[in-house]
């Protein structure tokens, strides 16, 4: 058996970043509501396409919808803890 995640070669995209670390967070809260996921790399000519990039993450089709809603609501609580803290520095 082998230990890569079984996804379709049709992926849909959920999420893309700048940084490759938010996309990792977001493969890991992925993981652990049992949604496998792939990080892809979004390579581009810096002397074409200055400061495109960055990197996207996959799902399969099926869990697509499963895992825009997850992350929806960490983006949406990431959100309040800055609001939050904003408050607290008044």
């Amino acid at each position: 058996m082998s230990d890569e995640p079984s996804i379709d070669s049709d992926l849909v995209s959920v999420f893309d970043t700048r940084q490759e670390s938010e996309a990792m967070v977001v493969q890991g809260l992925l993981t652990s509501a049992g949604i496998d996921s792939i990080i892809v790399g979004v390579d581009v000519v810096q002397s074409l396409y200055p400061g495109v990039g960055g990197v996207v993450v996959k799902v399969n089709p099926a869990q697509a919808e499963q895992a825009r809603q997850i992350i929806a609501e960490y983006e949406t609580a990431d959100t309040s803890v800055e609001l939050d803290e904003e408050e607290q520095n008044l």
